[in-house]
C-alpha cells in the first residue's frame, strides 16, 4: 500500500469515519461560493488537488490540519468560525407537549417552546403559547421593552393595542411590531384566545418570575 493509499501516512486527508467527524465542508464551500471562486482557483492557491478541496467541502474526508489553515487563509476564514460547532451540544432543543414551563400573570398563562440558552448566544429568541381568557388582557408589554416581537393567533379574536393605535386579529392572523412602544394584547372574543409569540432579543421572564 502506498502512502496516497494509507490514510495515516497520507498528509492531505484521513477519512472522515477514522476521525471525530467536525464537518468544516458546508462553511468552506458557503464561503468560497460567496466570494466567487472555484474549486481549481482555491486548490492551486492553498497548494493541494481540487479533488481534495471538492471532498472536504462535501465531508467526505476530513482535512488534514496544515490543509485546513492553508484553505481558511486563502479563504480568509476566521479559525473560530470553523471550529465554533468542536465539542458544542448539538442545537436541537424538544420541549414535550406536557412539559412546557409555563408562568401565570393574573389570569394570562406564558406556556414556553423555546427556552433562550445562556450559553449559546446565537440564540437571540423565546417563544411561547400565550392563553387569555375571554375579557382579559396581557399586562408585560404594556410598557414596551428592547426588541421586536412577532404573533401568530392560533385560535379566538384580539385586539392588539400598540401606543395610541388599536389592531384587531382574528384566528390565522399574524403581526410584528418593534417592541419599544408599550403594547398590550386583549382578548375580545367569548372564547380562551390562544397565540404563539416570538419575542427578541429573549426576556428570559419564564423561571425568573415576574
Amino acid at each position: 500500500m502506498t502512502s496516497s493509499q494509507n490514510p495515516e501516512r497520507n498528509p492531505e486527508a484521513v477519512p472522515v469515519k477514522q476521525r471525530l467527524q467536525i464537518r468544516f465542508g458546508e462553511k468552506l464551500r458557503t464561503v468560497r461560493e460567496s466570494k466567487g471562486y472555484t474549486l481549481k482557483t482555491v486548490a492551486k492557491a492553498a497548494g493541494v488537488s481540487e479533488s481534495l478541496v471538492s471532498q472536504i467541502e462535501r465531508n467526505h474526508v476530513s482535512p488534514a490540519i496544515d490543509t485546513l489553515l492553508a484553505l481558511a487563509e486563502v479563504l480568509d476564514i476566521n479559525l473560530e468560525f470553523l471550529f465554533e460547532e468542536y465539542r458544542r451540544e448539538r442545537p436541537v432543543h424538544i420541549i414535550r407537549a406536557g412539559e412546557r414551563p409555563a408562568i401565570q400573570e393574573d389570569d394570562v398563562v406564558y406556556e414556553q417552546l423555546a427556552r433562550p440558552e445562556e450559553s449559546d448566544r446565537a440564540n437571540l429568541l423565546e417563544s411561547y403559547v400565550i392563553r387569555i381568557p375571554a375579557g382579559s388582557r396581557t399586562h408585560r408589554g404594556s410598557y414596551g421593552h428592547l426588541g421586536r416581537e412577532f404573533g401568530v393567533i392560533s385560535r379566538g379574536s384580539a385586539r392588539l393595542k400598540y401606543e395610541s393605535n388599536e389592531y384587531i386579529l382574528h384566528e390565522g392572523d399574524s403581526v410584528s411590531f418593534p417592541a419599544g412602544c408599550p403594547h398590550i394584547l386583549e382578548n375580545i372574543g367569548t372564547v380562551p384566545l390562544e397565540a404563539i409569540w416570538v419575542v427578541t432579543p429573549p426576556q428570559r421572564f419564564v423561571g425568573r418570575g415576574l
